[in-house]
């Protein structure tokens, strides 16, 4: 048996350490005295808080250490390969939100956006709303659209493009809420759809609404400005432009995907950055965009 102090200088862990696992559960003493509460530990426990330490290293939480150590070799190989794959995402969006504050900061443009106007129609449109942060757009947009595509199959089929609407911010700290929607042909068809399913023994959220006639400001953007933080830059292009132009906000702004997102490379215009808006007088051309809303 090995006191604590011997345990630590070969596990290369602190002895105050070794007591935080302790109490963790995450790296039990073999013994402990029951009068004086001194710690022993088993010479074949220092592999095992070796690999603690190393985890440690890495910025790994004690809770997700705790299931990896619990694993087998290869799964919990499979475990630090994938919590490393996160990390690395993560530092990419932190890297790109790195240069977008220094552009912005010091007053630099990556990319000249062209603002335009069109009038959208009245439509119908069957939505699925929900608060969601920012890391989880990417997984839920996709999903709510092909859910409320394949829901309008059952009231009349899509009549338009489909769209996410913003209610409040979205960020790794605000939660929307964010709203999909789908715009439908058949009005009576919707609204009972959406009855259905609004009942709770179906589990389901969806809900049709009218969207009203309105004028939309907006700039397109291709596939690979769609990440956060470069779609950040063209949100602010459209509200510095209707400022500009002394005009005022008149609902959710949204992002409006017009395209094949699985077919189009990175390069390709996918999506509509759009805000609704007051009356805009002579400024813009109404209709001189080919798609949007």
């Amino acid at each position: 048996m090995l006191t604590i102090g011997e345990f630590a200088a070969r596990s290369r862990l602190s002895p105050k350490a070794l007591r935080l696992y302790d109490r963790l559960g995450l790296l039990t003493p073999a013994r402990v005295d029951a009068v004086t509460g001194y710690r022993w530990y088993r010479p074949d426990q220092v592999e095992r808080a070796r690999l603690v330490a190393l985890l440690r290293q890495l910025d790994m939480p004690l809770a997700r250490i705790a299931e990896v150590v619990a694993l087998p070799g290869e799964r919990a190989a499979d475990e630090v390969a994938g919590y490393w794959t996160g990390v690395e995402e993560r530092h990419a969006v932190r890297r790109e939100v790195a240069g977008h504050i220094r552009d912005r900061l010091s007053g630099r443009r990556t990319h000249m956006y062209e603002v335009k106007i069109i009038d959208t129609p009245e439509q119908a449109v069957l939505t699925e709303r929900k608060h969601v942060l920012s890391d989880e757009l990417p997984r839920w947009i996709p999903a709510a659209l092909d859910r409320l595509e394949k829901a309008a199959g059952a009231c009349g089929g899509v009549s338009g493009i489909p769209f996410v609407a913003y209610y409040a911010a979205v960020s790794p700290d605000s939660d929307g809420p964010a709203e999909a929607c789908v715009p439908v042909a058949d009005i009576a068809a919707a609204e009972a759809y959406a009855a259905a399913s609004g009942r709770p023994d179906t589990g389901r959220t969806t809900t049709l609404r009218i969207e009203p006639a309105q004028r939309l400001a907006y700039v397109r953007i291709t596939k690979a400005q769609v990440a956060h933080p470069q779609i950040l830059s063209a949100f602010e292009a459209v509200e510095e432009w209707i400022a500009a132009q002394g005009l005022s906000v008149s609902g959710p702004c949204r992002e409006i995907y017009f395209a094949d997102w699985d077919a189009a490379s990175a390069s390709d215009e996918v999506c509509d950055i759009a805000f609704p808006v007051g009356e805009v007088g002579e400024v813009g051309t109404a209709g001189n965009a080919t798609t949007a809303g």
